[in-house]
């Protein structure tokens, strides 16, 4: 078959796409339109958790599309109350709102932010804290709270918020101190920013300070939620909770959903009417989302994927050094000296994708069924790209 277009002629030209296209997946692989062979160790940006073709995910697709796909949120819908139940007994006490996307999750769980501050200590509660490198989403409000100048200034003026360094709980002590904080979001590890993680004891710190302010904590699990770091969410490995949950990405194992998770004692906040979705949590989107957290989300699947990391992290820091190598669980970031585009490609080239992050930094994060083998070839086959592109 012939080579697709780099920019196909009638997409709009908002991604700068590689010249491949996948037709076919199983398990941990990928194959192209030309037959081609590869190693998926991207996983669509950390969303086939399950990998492709998984036959489980694919048998309740295909069971849930035969009974009922949509019927909207005018009515109860099992598989969401279901869904919802599960995530919050893995979590804490609280309430779930669907929706479709991480940017979606963010952007309800800021909307629920206004609205808190807007009623708490006479309406004072107005001042938005997020971190350098962090990325929340795309949408007007979520794209507020996202750091990255060249994401932010097209779209300029969006709603106000303040940015501090990522770990730095001085800076978050004063400007706390200040007053009228109504929100601190904070990804536990950024994903998009570099795959930079939490320093030890920030998110603790972040949990007591907002304490201490009355002020809410939101912790953006997009990407690192529903097991990729080894626990079922990120925050679980310090000990902290927050008030509101963004959840996505591996959540429907592919299919697209996204969710936000509010603590019990703000989950009122939201009336009939103020905020809405049509797909959000509708029967299908659900229905695959039960099957990867029921999958996952338990202590032998999280084992494996903890040792999976391990074995990954010790053949990139052999490869690498381990100074370069950060992250957690099966998600991981390797620093480089430039941008690592050519190497993506040289991987490519190998039979091996892998994809880019802020600053400079390659990104791997394959599914989460990705055995010690696999783990292996990834490696060697990162080792010959590394080799051909000259890093």
């Amino acid at each position: 078959m012939s080579t697709p277009a780099a920019q196909p002629s009638h997409l709009l030209q908002n991604y700068a796409r590689q010249d491949v296209r996948f037709v076919r997946g199983k398990g941990c692989r990928l194959w192209d339109d030309a037959g081609r062979e590869y190693l998926d160790a991207f996983a669509g940006v950390a969303v086939s958790a399950l990998g492709h073709a998984h036959p489980g995910l694919t048998a309740a697709i295909a069971r849930q599309a035969g009974e009922l796909i949509h019927v909207s949120n005018h009515y109860r819908i099992q598989e969401q109350e279901d869904l919802a139940r599960e995530l919050v007994q893995r979590a804490f006490p609280g309430r779930m709102l669907f929706c479709n996307s991480g940017t979606e999750a963010n952007e309800a769980a800021y909307k629920i932010v206004r609205v808190w501050g807007n009623q708490a200590d006479g309406g004072v509660k107005r001042r938005m804290i997020a971190f350098h490198n962090g990325f929340h989403g795309r949408t007007l409000g979520s794209l507020s709270i996202t750091a990255n100048p060249a994401y932010r200034e097209p779209f300029e003026p969006l709603p106000p918020a303040e940015f501090l360094p990522f770990g730095d709980v001085a800076a978050l002590t004063a400007a706390m101190a200040a007053g009228g904080v109504a929100g601190v979001f904070v990804e536990p590890i950024q994903g998009e920013g570099g795959l930079h993680v939490a320093p030890p004891g920030f998110l603790a710190a972040v949990r007591a300070l907002c304490d201490r302010h009355g002020a809410l904590l939101v912790i953006d699990e997009v990407q690192t939620g529903i097991g990729r770091t080894g626990a079922a969410f990120a925050w679980q490995h310090d000990g902290v909770a927050p008030d509101l949950m963004a959840l996505a990405k591996g959540l429907g194992g592919g299919v697209p959903i996204g969710a936000v998770m509010v603590r019990e004692a703000i989950a009122g906040l939201l009336k009939p009417g103020m905020h809405g979705t049509t797909f959000g949590g509708n029967p299908l989107a659900c229905a695959a989302a039960l099957t990867v957290v029921r999958e996952v989300l338990t202590p032998r699947f999280l084992a494996d994927i903890t040792a999976r990391g391990r074995e990954l992290v010790a053949g990139l820091a052999g490869l690498f050094g381990a100074d370069r190598v950060r992250g957690r669980g099966l998600l991981i970031g390797v620093q480089l000296d430039q941008a690592p585009g050519p190497l993506v490609i040289a991987c490519r080239a190998q039979g091996l994708v892998v994809g880019p992050s802020g600053g400079n930094t390659l990104r791997l994060a394959p599914p989460l069924i990705i055995t010690a083998a696999e783990i292996g070839e990834l490696v060697e086959k990162l080792a010959a790209a590394k080799k051909a592109a000259g890093f």
